[in-house]
């Protein structure tokens, strides 16, 4: 995208890119780069999941805690026990399937209209497919359930059977579909295509954009609860690490810090080394699909990025980095010495941010131990 290197006009610029400017701490360049980001096509509005959330008494904000650890201070932001699920992905999915069913039934997105009774006839039949490695299909058989709608979620082979187990348990139907994560994508796409299903994935791609963009914006919640903390405290990161597969979670709090954090952090994304399909795609300054063994960072063993958020990684992050599977799990124990039970996903962003030295560094623990929930 173009633009113009004309003088801004400062009444028209974001705080956080007007303090930038006027205070001189960054360089002209980086104002216009941030300009670039927000020029973005791609829209996310944390209103409307916060005015889901007003209504159901399963949300919370999840502990922003600072940790000592080893002569340093770390942010944590704590997804372990989010709304019952274990993971930040119950703020996505949920959230996706309310506004697919409002959306199908014609009603507003007001608080009132998730408890109608066009909204409950609507979802009665309406039955949500998807692929999953596990946290993401929590959530959409979590908000079926929670809406009085079906759920048929795709695991490969390689996703342990416990979360299949928890999948039952919450009234959905699991299939196994194929060797790996790819594979029971194209599972669920055939499956919605064959049976009149609303397929609900957490990546994008060409033709393939509404429902992924609903499950990004459910995870700015979690953006906007840091935030609002950060600025009650003052205490702001110097660096945030992102975790990614396809890359949902990083580009949702990517996007809500370049456009809302008053005080502007670097932005690391962590991959596996087996699935760099973002740092790979970055470099090559467009889409690519990257081959590797499979990880034990499950959840993040993605070989092709969400192209959303690959749209909107693309200019908001400043580095791209990958650890390894027994850096990963190394990670899991370190984070049990800080009181935490997570998964080497989970602890991705905690494994970089420890094999470096940033001052005030922010990560997310994105989901719980398998044997926690």
């Amino acid at each position: 995208m173009l633009v113009h290197r004309e003088a801004p006009v400062f009444g028209e610029l974001p705080r956080n890119i007007l303090a930038k400017y006027v205070n001189g701490d960054q360089l002209i360049s980086e104002l216009f780069d941030t300009v670039v980001f927000m020029e973005q096509r791609i829209t996310l509005d944390p209103k409307k999941p916060r005015a889901l959330w007003r209504m159901n008494s399963v949300y919370g904000p999840t502990p922003l805690d600072s940790v000592e650890y080893r002569g340093r201070t770390l942010l944590v932001k704590d997804e372990t026990a989010r709304m019952g699920l274990g993971a930040f992905k119950a703020l996505g999915g949920i959230y996706a399937v309310a506004q697919m069913i409002a959306d199908k039934a014609g009603i507003s997105v007001a608080p009132e209209g998730y408890s109608s009774d066009d909204f409950l006839r609507t979802a009665e039949a309406m039955t949500f497919v998807c692929a999953s490695a596990g946290n993401h299909g929590m959530a959409v058989a979590a908000g079926a359930a929670m809406f009085g709608a079906k759920a048929r979620i795709h695991l490969a082979e390689t996703v342990p059977e416990a979360f299949a187990t928890r999948l039952r348990e919450k009234g959905a139907e699991v299939v196994r579909s194929g060797d790996d994560y790819e594979a029971s994508i194209a599972a669920a796409i055939e499956d919605a295509e064959a049976s009149g299903a609303v397929h609900l994935a957490d990546g994008s791609w060409t033709g393939y954009t509404e429902p992924p963009r609903l499950v990004m914006e459910g995870y700015t919640v979690m953006a906007e609860e840091m935030r609002e903390t950060f600025e009650a405290t003052g205490s702001w990161p110097s660096h945030v690490y992102l975790q990614a597969g396809v890359g949902g979670l990083a580009a949702a709090v990517a996007y809500m810090i370049r456009s809302s954090w008053a005080v502007q952090p670097r932005i690391l994304v962590v991959e596996p080394d087996a699935a760099p399909c973002l740092r790979e795609s970055a470099r090559a300054g467009q889409l690519l699909t990257v081959s590797g063994p499979t990880s034990n960072m499950g959840r993040l063993d993605c070989k092709t990025p969400s192209m959303l958020a690959y749209e909107i990684l693309r200019d908001a992050a400043d580095e791209w980095l990958i650890v390894t599977d027994a850096e990963a799990e190394e990670a899991v124990g370190k984070a049990r010495e800080m009181g935490y039970s997570t998964t080497p996903s989970g602890a991705a962003g905690l494994t970089a941010c420890l094999a470096g030295d940033a001052p005030h560094p922010l990560v997310i623990l994105s989901e719980c131990g398998l044997d926690d929930d």
